[in-house]
């Protein structure tokens, strides 16, 4: 039988990950457009739909090649009808995205959050693989993730699952998060939360510290400034990170304490830091986990980085759609 590919799709605010993947997962090849956020991103699926025709005519394979098309987008996803609810760096509102994409790329499509695809995609391929019970947890900008059960990302009631980062973490007179509640995880251990922790310990402490000399040149702070001055020993750098560890830890742990997962999977921008972030984390886990649960669990940095999300969309439309589905025509 002629080998057929699936289409992951991975929506950002800046570019739109595409990618034709195996039904084994491996990738056919990959790229990237912009993201046209023009009337509202009204445009984006179109975009979506000639891109990949321009990309079949370059690598001269029929339309009939493709299986059915997994696409990830920001915000939550109304599982009824694949549509947007909101996406405010998108301009989407109560957006068909589903529904569109099927009438512009003749393909079968399903949808959902981009963090949920990343954590399909580390299951399938990646640091998860072989795992039906995962936590996936991507510190970047924000704290995202998804949860795994049996393996199924958990939606929930309102498609809310997986929302590691709006956790609370302090309970009481917790810095401000975008969502409107205060102390969320992610004003921690995101890497906006670790300048802030930062930029808090340079203007309080008396200590000496390089991380005061590095904001003394650039008027500025990064996370990498801050795990690169920690895994050098600075002291107010570690500070800030063990304060970011211990949060990550016990949330994961009481996050695990109710999924008793075989791995947690770290990704994100802020895992580039490896076993500075790592191994804190690992200690805190082990701390608050309860002892049965902490046994063999296995917690580790992703893997496939940036293809986790197409990888993912893959997956989705692999294991969503019925094996006959395909390309559709119209006929008189």
């Amino acid at each position: 039988m002629e080998e057929r590919w699936l289409v992951g799709v991975d929506i950002g605010g800046t570019t739109i990950k595409l990618a034709f993947v195996t039904e084994d997962g491996e990738l056919v090849t990959k790229w990237e457009i912009t993201t046209d956020k023009s009337e509202n991103g009204h445009r984006i699926p179109n975009d979506i739909a000639k891109s990949i025709d321009q990309k079949l005519l370059e690598l001269n394979s029929p339309k009939e090649k493709l299986l059915a098309l997994g696409v990830g987008a920001p915000g939550p996803v109304n599982f009824t009808d694949g549509s947007i609810e909101v996406a405010v760096n998108l301009g989407w509102e109560h957006f068909p995205l589903k529904a569109l994409l099927e009438k512009e790329t003749t393909l079968p499509v399903v949808v959902d959050n981009d963090a949920n695809l990343a954590a399909l995609g580390e299951m399938w391929k990646g640091a998860g693989a072989g795992a039906n019970d995962m936590i996936f947890v991507t510190l970047g900008t924000g704290v995202g993730g998804g949860i795994i059960s049996n393996g199924k990302i958990v939606h929930g009631l309102n498609g809310a699952g997986g929302e590691i980062g709006h956790i609370t973490s302090v309970i009481k007179d917790g810095a401000n998060c975008n969502c409107g509640k205060q102390g969320c995880l992610e004003t921690i251990a995101s890497a906006t939360g670790i300048v802030r922790l930062a930029l808090e310990e340079v203007s309080t402490t008396t200590e000496p510290t390089r991380l005061r000399d590095v904001f003394k040149q650039t008027q500025t702070l990064t996370a990498k400034d801050v795990l690169d001055l920690a895994k050098e020993e600075d002291g107010t750098a570690k500070k800030v990170i063990d304060e970011v560890t211990l949060h990550l830890g016990l949330a994961l742990a009481n996050l695990a304490n109710g999924l008793n997962p075989e791995k947690i999977v770290i990704g994100g921008g802020v895992s580039r830091a490896g076993d500075t972030i790592l191994a804190p984390i690992r200690e805190y886990f082990e701390r608050f986990a309860f002892p049965r649960v902490s046994d063999g669990i296995d917690i580790t940095i992703a893997t496939i980085g940036n293809d986790a999300g197409v990888i993912g969309a893959a997956w989705l439309a692999k294991t969503s759609v019925p094996a006959n589905a395909g390309v559709t025509t119209n006929t008189v």
